[in-house]
């Protein structure tokens, strides 16, 4: 079989803004793609978050919810209803386009409900450093009351993560890591351990919440029809987790479902041991290329000979999916501005909208 470079289409920035809906747009322009040269397509987060018509997709509310249910304030989320999501996607596939699913299972938020818990509040500077325990009040009953069971009658509570970031009882930002609870070792080293990043933090000890994750992977990729994925923030998730996960989808639908992981780190060591530990089961980002880019824009004096240095392009070509920018490294994002040692924004841009 012929090996193909593709070149995959970010089809979303962060302050997208589109009236007729993402999903209607992308449907009308899916024919224009192959004439481009595009031959696969990320689209962002299709199911609903905290911040309704008005979330980017990250902030995970209801993963069974495409744009369907009114929750959140809206039936649509920010890019349309699951009807348009679901007519993009098979316009994209009539036209030759493979779709890649943005899967964000690291975190969730917008609990139904509060929970009273016991908690070791833990250093920003070193996760592993934590005090006395105390009794905080937590956002971590979900319900879905709107969808009423539909699709999955699953609830989650606190015992299904590991922590969270706020007391609501008090306001209290910090990190809270819950009574006998751990966070995972196999998880990238920064901060000491960083198995923690944002939201409800889903406990991937849990044997329910593994369960639950591969029914809802195998529901999606059914009711889509998604040709592949596009894991988020996998540096902060159990290796173990996606290497089981991403098996089972693959078997139980019989099919390739290419993936690639966003692993930021510039160190590409890091990226070869977490290919390492999932046994190669899917591609990362080359977040280190990202980086040379970077100083290559800002430093007059930059070397171009060594462009693909310590990339993992270079090093692993096979595993490597290259990029300049995306909806994470643009300007004026959150991310960019509290994690400006983690990321750094450039000029260029990867994507088209």
């Amino acid at each position: 079989m012929k090996q193909i470079n593709g070149t995959m289409l970010q089809y979303f920035e962060w302050y997208l803004n589109v009236p007729e809906g993402l999903w209607n747009k992308v449907r009308r322009e899916a024919q224009d793609l192959p004439s481009l040269g595009i031959t696969s397509v990320w689209l962002p987060p299709a199911y609903k978050g905290i911040g309704g018509r008005n979330e980017v997709g990250y902030g995970v509310y209801d993963m069974y919810d495409l744009g369907e249910f009114d929750q959140k304030g809206s039936i649509p989320t920010k890019y349309g209803t699951k009807d348009e999501y679901l007519r993009a996607i098979e316009s994209l596939k009539q036209n030759g386009i493979n779709v890649y699913a943005d899967i964000v299972l690291n975190h969730k938020m917008g609990a139904d409900k509060e929970q009273d818990i016991l908690a070791n509040k833990c250093e920003w500077g070193d996760h592993n450093k934590e005090g006395d325990i105390e009794k905080i009040k937590a956002a971590t009953k979900f319900t879905f009351p709107a969808r009423n069971n539909k699709y999955s009658d699953f609830e989650w509570n606190w015992t299904h993560f590991t922590g969270i970031d706020i007391n609501s009882q008090t306001g209290e930002h910090a990190i809270f890591k819950f009574k006998d609870k751990e966070w995972r070792k196999a998880v990238d080293n920064e901060f000491a351990n960083f198995d923690y990043l944002m939201g409800a933090d889903l406990d991937f000890s849990n044997k329910e919440v593994i369960e639950e994750c591969k029914r809802w992977g195998l529901w999606y990729q059914k009711t889509t029809r998604v040709d592949g994925f596009r894991l988020d923030a996998v540096k902060h998730i159990d290796s173990g987790f996606y290497k089981d996960w991403l098996s089972y989808i693959r078997e139980q639908t019989q099919k390739e479902l290419f993936t690639v992981g966003e692993y930021w780190s510039y160190d590409v060591s890091k990226l070869h041991k977490y290919l390492t530990d999932v046994n190669g089961i899917m591609s990362l980002f080359d977040v280190p290329l990202h980086n040379n880019f970077y100083s290559a824009s800002t430093n007059p004096e930059f070397d171009m000979s060594k462009l693909l240095d310590h990339t993992l392009v270079k090093e692993n070509p096979a595993k490597a999916v290259t990029f300049v920018d995306n909806h994470d490294t643009q300007p004026r994002t959150s991310f960019t501005k509290l994690c400006g040692t983690m990321v750094k924004a450039t000029s260029l841009f990867c994507y088209i909208t």
